[in-house]
């Protein structure tokens, strides 16, 4: 049921339509792949999904094929008419509307425990780590994702401490989900080819926050830190975090950011906090 390469290219043709650059759009167009996708996501029949930028709908009905109900958000204005025609008469619900300002509340509803919602989308790179991050912030209702992002930006997803692509959407994921890449998947199996690997990355929502430090207090030294993420902690943090708050989290002033799990994240701000910063 899903789309061919063939099918996929005959679509666009026959609706004068061609992936838009700006939009980040690469289709997939590969029935294994989408099947695959939907595996990995671990749906069937009565979950709930909500797939981010379904395009022309191939891994729409690969999702339908579980025996999930669907929803699908689309941006693209001109790709509505393809969806209502590929994907509604399977009983997909079409949204138009912007994933990055969408109001989440109103689209999935309550995301009850017993019907919590999954995510899955093929994302383009520039809208993908700040929507993963947006959702594990301010939605609950959806519980898991699986997520084909480019292959760098997997890495930083799910990367670990000491690993080249640990950052600060590393710790922020940290902070709510576990999160792997769970695959690989080629440049050939779209259209157009893109020049840069993909990935698939699942996420898991944990039931509350790994730590228990307020965000917004743990995610400033974050970010402080991995914006001179060259610089030891004692030159980066100078200024919002003094010796004996170092001492006291038992974190090195020597160490650099990447050297720092979320644990100890949380020790060092508790510690600033703690002992009276501001």
């Amino acid at each position: 049921m899903t789309l061919s390469r063939r099918q996929v290219r005959e679509l666009l043709d026959e609706l004068g339509l061609a992936p838009s650059r700006a939009l980040g759009q690469n289709f997939v167009a590969d029935p294994n792949t989408v099947r695959r996708i939907a595996r990995l996501a671990g749906v069937g029949p009565g979950d709930r999904v909500v797939e981010v930028g379904p395009g022309l709908g191939s891994l729409t009905l690969a999702l339908v094929e579980t025996g999930a109900e669907v929803t699908a958000v689309e941006l693209d204005r001109h790709l509505l008419p393809v969806l209502q025609r590929v994907v509604a008469p399977h009983g997909v619900r079409i949204v138009h509307g912007d994933a990055l300002t969408l109001d989440w509340d109103e689209l999935l509803g309550d995301g009850s425990a017993d019907r919590p919602w999954t995510l899955v989308a093929n994302l383009p790179y520039n809208v993908a780590t700040p929507l993963v991050l947006r959702l594990l912030e301010q939605v609950p209702a959806i519980t898991s994702m699986l997520v084909m992002v480019q292959r760098e930006v997997a890495e930083r997803l799910a990367a670990a401490p000491g690993d080249p692509a640990y950052g600060i959407p590393s710790v922020k994921v940290a902070y709510r989900a576990d999160a792997e890449v769970v695959g690989r998947v080629p440049p050939t199996v779209f259209v157009p080819r893109p020049r840069v690997e993909s990935a698939l990355v699942r996420l898991r929502r944990l039931p509350a926050p790994r730590v228990a430090t307020d965000p917004d207090r743990l995610f400033r030294l974050v970010e402080a830190a991995f914006g001179q993420r060259r610089k030891m902690l004692r030159r980066s943090l100078a200024g919002l975090v003094d010796a004996a708050a170092f001492e006291r989290a038992g974190v090195s002033p020597q160490a650099r950011p990447e050297q720092l799990d979320l644990a100890a994240w949380d020790r060092l701000a508790r510690a600033v906090w703690q002992g009276g910063g501001s």
